[in-house]
């Protein structure tokens, strides 16, 4: 498994201990699950003692929680972002697919766990990023109903065609490997010719 440093994946998150344990809780919640991790796990993967954890999370719940608000946070941003810049929905979702594709490839073991650890988190912290996705599903429909609008886009219902649009790059994170081909930048410029035409786009 592939080991990204913890100040590429949190560049936010402060202070350092805090991104180790959650680096080393990705590991072990992609090797073992959330459920058969314990907190020694977490710990002694970021090289410190158990009771170290407790400093900066109040429980290994708090830190999926860390781990998975983060994630939905930076992919909202990022849909945010790719949105604002480029008022045409053709160019707009091709670019929206593609780096959402691509993040999945290459960040595949904590997108694992972002993506499919949900159900293991309290109820709570489950509400606040179920937000996060329907906030993030919300503006890939817009951009649909845009593109519908614009008659670059022909799909008979756009809360499918968004849903499935988002299925196809969480996915990724779920069989990708670092063996796997294409790398990730190529791999999400061809989800992207996949989704356009999908969405009915005949160039």
């Amino acid at each position: 498994m592939t080991r990204a440093r913890p100040d590429e994946l949190w560049p936010d998150v402060r202070p350092e201990a805090a991104r180790r344990l959650m680096a080393a809780a990705v590991e072990s919640f992609a090797e073992r699950g959330y459920h058969a991790t314990t907190t020694r796990d977490i710990a002694s993967g970021a090289g410190m003692s158990p009771a170290a954890l407790y400093v900066h999370f109040p429980a290994k719940s708090a830190v999926l929680f860390a781990i998975s608000r983060n994630g939905h946070e930076r992919t909202l941003a990022m849909v945010e972002s790719i949105i604002a810049a480029d008022p045409d929905p053709v160019g707009a979702m091709g670019t929206l697919v593609e780096k959402f594709v691509a993040w999945h490839a290459k960040r595949h073991v904590v997108a694992r766990v972002v993506q499919h650890e949900l159900a293991a988190l309290p109820p709570d912290d489950y509400a606040v990023v179920a937000d996060l996705r329907r906030r993030t599903e919300q503006l890939v429909r817009d951009l649909i109903n845009r593109g519908v609008e614009a008659d670059v886009f022909a799909v008979p219902d756009v809360r499918t065609a968004a849903r499935a649009v988002l299925s196809l790059g969480v996915d990724v994170a779920r069989w990708y490997s670092p063996t796997a081909k294409p790398s990730p930048t190529v791999l999400g410029r061809q989800y992207a010719e996949l989704v356009l035409r999908m969405l009915g786009h005949q160039p």
